[in-house]
Order: structure tokens, then sequence, then C-alpha cells
């Protein structure tokens, strides 16, 4: 079972695939959080097989959702709806952060690219988190 990982944010989204037995998840891209980005998913999800979503719940310390939360749930029910996928939720807290910690393969070019690679990583710590939480593989 293929599954795509997805840590929301409002300019950029970062996505992460599983291997193909569903045991772990490794960076795939980043893509612009633009008016087409549920057809853009879509189509993701088609090409690359894919057989669930998990997308990053994001809260604060407290517990309670932050203010990308809404917009991660509502992007979440459109993806599951358009791709007829189930959409699971699992906590990003520190996924970023430690996607930050992970050491550099190459020179630092541009901030941008850097950023670029922390949201395609942090997409595959919450899907690795997702799939050793539940067990698959």
């Amino acid at each position: 079972m293929r599954y795509l990982g997805v840590d929301y944010g409002s300019k950029r989204i970062g996505l992460a695939l599983s291997d193909e037995a569903g045991t772990m998840g490794f960076p795939h891209a980043v893509i612009p959080n633009k008016p087409r980005l549920v057809d853009e998913i879509a189509e993701l999800i088609e090409r690359e097989r894919v057989d669930a979503i998990v997308i990053g719940d994001s809260r604060n310390f407290a517990g309670n959702e932050n203010p990308i939360a809404s917009e991660a749930n509502a992007f979440g029910n459109a993806v599951g709806q358009l791709s007829h996928k189930p959409v699971f939720f699992e906590s990003e807290i520190f996924t970023s952060v430690e996607a930050r910690r992970a050491p550099e393969k190459e020179v630092k070019t541009r901030a941008l690219r850097r950023e670029a690679r922390v949201d395609a990583s942090a997409a595959a710590l919450i899907l690795t988190s997702y799939l050793s939480r539940t067990n698959h593989g």
C-alpha cells in the first residue's frame, strides 16, 4: 500500500511518498499552495498509485488547532473527495524543527531551496510517524 504524506502550509506544501510496502516515508517534492492545489494532488495520487493520504495535524502545544489547521482539514476533505482515497491526520508537532536538524548532504546554495527541502522532509517525518504508529508494513 502506497501513502502520500503532506506537510500543509499557507505558501508551500511538502510532499512525501512511502515505499511500496508502506513502511517509511521519503521526501518527494514541494509545490506552491495555489488555487489548483487539490487538482494537482489528485493527479499526483493517480500517477504515483497512492492508496491513502496522511496530512499533518497542525496544533499548538496545548493541543488546540492553530490557524492553519482548518485550512489543512478542508484541503484533506477536498483531496479525499476528489481522489476517493482515505485521508488520515497525524500530529506534525516538531516535524519542521526535526527536518531542519537533518544533516545537509550538499552545500547550502539558497535559503529558499533549503526551506523547500525542510517542507518535503517534514512531510516524510509525518508520514513515517503515521506508518510506525499504525504498524503498517
